[in-house]
């Protein structure tokens, strides 16, 4: 009847047990799964002395998110663009009509209509069944530009800043002449070259969205590159490619995702202007630019047909602009070494 004593005051004195583990015996380790017999997650996330590397990233991505939540306007964009993301999921499921069927005797129908929950367009067509099914058309643009520019921005940024010389000289200067023109100029002239649709359309938006993300990825490159760790690690025998890929751009990832959410809303509004010029996704692609293309001849009798596209596109680009301004504040560096 001795034995369960020593268990007893064990559990009853928990910062010693704590104390003992950091001590580094046997008790002590380093993986989530052992820790849970003596802290909760919680605990274990917010330890100020973390026992291993994986432990603190996901110490750091839980204060990340913490921060994040505490700002409500960044959950309120974040819960829409989660919303979006379900309805294009779920399309099939929700979806009161399929989105390409015609009904020529239903044909403009208010907003509240039976049937009709938005109204319908001049073909008969369901204007919320268009606006569900359009959303992935949305997210597919949205995913391609995200993971295609910023990575082209990357590549250019970060070798013209530390490699220098010559080699910097003409990458800016062709990232200059990229500026130089107004986005969706640029974005309709390489469309006109590469002929209408909606891959041509993504290719053109990437082609006119990496400048911003080279310059950057520079800016961050030139103020690491003569970091005494940098130098250390040249001395070691590293090379440049190696310093660049797993020492230079893990340190400009966090500037890039700030830029990439803030971006999102002009990459939807170019997409919707290349579709409502005709050049993006054709018909009868439920596009939401197109849309509001075919609904411009009607807007002032038949409002709905094209402000509920629109109303979609503003939707999403302010979830997209108030998650923006979320993750900068998160994530700003500079506020992170203060």
């Amino acid at each position: 009847m001795s034995d369960p004593a020593p268990d007893t005051a064990a559990a009853a004195d928990p910062a010693a047990d704590k104390r003992s583990n950091r001590g580094g015996g046997p008790a002590s380790s380093t993986s989530p799964p052992s820790a849970m017999a003596k802290q909760s997650w919680r605990d274990w996330l917010n330890d100020d002395a973390p026992k291993s590397r994986r432990q603190a990233k996901l110490a750091a991505w839980y204060r990340a998110w913490g921060e994040l939540r505490a700002n409500p306007m960044a959950m309120f964009g974040f819960y829409i663009l989660v919303a979006l993301v379900l309805i294009a999921w779920t399309a099939p499921l929700i979806a009161p009509h399929d989105p390409f069927d015609q009904d020529l005797a239903a044909r403009l129908r208010p907003p509240g209509s039976a049937g009709y929950l938005l109204g319908s367009d001049s073909l008969g067509r369901d204007i919320l069944s268009r606006l569900i099914y359009g959303s992935r058309i949305t997210l597919y643009i949205v995913a391609l530009v995200a993971l295609l520019a910023p990575v082209v921005g990357l590549f250019v940024g970060t070798a013209a800043g530390y490699l220098g010389g010559w080699l910097d000289v003409v990458l800016m200067r062709i990232t200059d002449i990229f500026l130089a023109f107004p986005r969706l100029i640029l974005a309709l002239a390489f469309v006109s070259a590469l002929g209408a649709g909606i891959e041509n359309a993504v290719l053109a938006i990437v082609l006119t969205a990496w400048p911003p993300y080279a310059r950057i990825a520079r800016a961050e490159t030139l103020t690491i590159r003569n970091a005494d760790y940098i130098h250390a690690i040249k001395l070691q025998g590293a090379s440049a490619l190696r310093i660049i890929t797993r020492h230079i751009w893990p340190l400009c990832i966090s500037s890039l995702v700030i830029r990439v959410t803030l971006d999102m809303a002009g990459i939807i509004l170019t997409a919707a202007g290349l579709g409502f010029l005709g050049l993006g996704a054709q018909p009868p692609s439920p596009e939401w630019g197109a849309m509001i293309s075919a609904g411009r001849k009607f807007i002032l009798d038949h409002w709905w047909v094209a402000t509920m596209p629109g109303l979609a596109i503003f939707t999403v680009s302010l979830a997209f602009n108030l998650l923006g301004d979320g993750l900068r504040d998160v994530l700003d560096p500079k506020k992170n070494s203060k």
